[in-house]
């Protein structure tokens, strides 16, 4: 099946979405979204930080900057958080009752801590965006947003989206896909009826459990008879080999397009990343309550602490922390400025634009093949 690159690939992922190559980009980032799909993968728009309002503007921009090709949108709803119970449906009653839930000692803990590294504070149109899309009452919005656009697939970062959900997906024609980080979880997916289980190991960015990629992907695709892609730690055309040997289907990707020419991560962020070594990462509930794999520095190390008051489960450790994370991006105070990032970064020590990442790891991926063959030919 040859391509605009002379070389193509056919699995079921590819010819569910009409994809020349089945290499699927995770992205805050709309410019990256876009640049994948035209290069012939899948973009993937984190919805997690954006309003609803905010989410319309990016995906209105997707659609026109898109080519034409399919796209993908990622939201969180998480099966279980803080608050879950409460039974309220509005998003600002829910904001107000669980901002009464974060203690007063732990917010006088992340005060300190940007005290004494110098952090100043954020003017009056900078604040106050605490929760966002991190629980159901949240995310819906976002949800109903992203399935008024041409998108191809609607993702779930955390656990088996809500049935609700994947029925208005699917009347929309709309694939959807869940994150899985153990054989159990993905069966989960499948019977609320996902169409596509990320089989994501530990060596992941963001949220992610303790099953190494490796380990992990062989049992989900023995667990589940729907498509699987293979996450965690995969960077390049001979890991993306790797999880396709292991039965993956495609691949799902999401660090090595923080430091892609179309990022918009800031500056400060990227070079850290550019400087960083495989052992600079950390799993750490100091983002959001839950694991997830962050670059490791004063920010992680202050909530191991013998002073820590500890985290908060999710989503109160986000609302506690959200504005003080941006307070930290605003600042000089890289010494704190966490975000999540996987093992791969320590490979990533190049800016390359979004299309050239691709082609290299279609072609890394050819070579592998090759070097496969040829060892076992006869």
């Amino acid at each position: 099946m040859p391509g605009s690159y002379g070389w193509g690939m056919r699995t079921r992922v590819t010819d569910m979405f009409g994809i020349e190559f089945p290499i699927f980009a995770f992205s805050h980032c709309r410019d990256v979204v876009a640049a994948v799909s035209r290069a012939g993968g899948m973009g993937v728009l984190g919805a997690l930080y954006f309003t609803p309002e905010e989410l319309e503007t990016e995906l209105k921009w997707i659609d026109d900057n898109v080519g034409g090709m399919p796209y993908g949108v990622d939201v969180v709803m998480p099966a279980s958080y803080e608050g879950a119970d409460l039974g309220v449906d509005s998003p600002e009653d829910l904001l107000g009752r669980l901002q009464g839930m974060i203690p007063a000692g732990h917010r006088s803990f992340v005060d300190g801590l940007l005290e004494r590294h110098g952090v100043p504070p954020l003017n009056g149109d900078d604040a106050g965006r605490a929760l966002l899309g991190w629980t159901d009452a949240t995310a819906r919005p976002q949800v109903e947003v992203a399935l008024r656009h041409p998108i191809a697939l609607l993702a779930n970062a955390l656990g088996p989206p809500p049935a609700d959900v994947v029925e208005q997906a699917h009347a929309k024609g709309v694939k959807v896909a869940a994150l899985a980080s153990t054989p159990r979880h993905a069966v989960k997916q499948v019977e609320v009826g996902v169409d596509v289980v990320v089989a994501q190991g530990t060596e992941a960015g963001g949220h992610t459990g303790e099953i190494s990629t490796m380990v992990l992907i062989p049992q989900v695709v023995d667990a589940v008879d729907v498509p699987v892609l293979a996450a965690g730690g995969i960077g390049d055309g001979r890991q993306m080999a790797a999880g396709m040997a292991l039965g993956a289907e495609g691949v799902w990707t999401g660090s090595i397009w923080l430091t892609v020419e179309e990022a918009d991560t800031p500056e400060m962020a990227r070079q850290r990343i550019l400087a960083a070594t495989s052992r600079d990462t950390v799993r750490s509930r100091s983002w959001t309550g839950k694991p997830a794999r962050l670059l490791k520095n004063e920010w992680t190390d202050a909530w191991e602490a013998a002073d820590s008051p500890g985290t908060l489960p999710m989503p109160l450790q986000f609302m506690l922390v959200s504005d003080a994370l941006r307070r930290i991006g605003r600042s000089d105070a890289a010494e704190l400025a966490t975000f999540p990032a996987g093992q791969i970064i320590g490979t990533m020590n190049q800016v390359k634009s979004a299309r050239q990442v691709v082609f290299e790891m279609i072609e890394g991926y050819v070579s592998a093949m090759e070097r496969l063959d040829r060892i076992t030919a006869d």
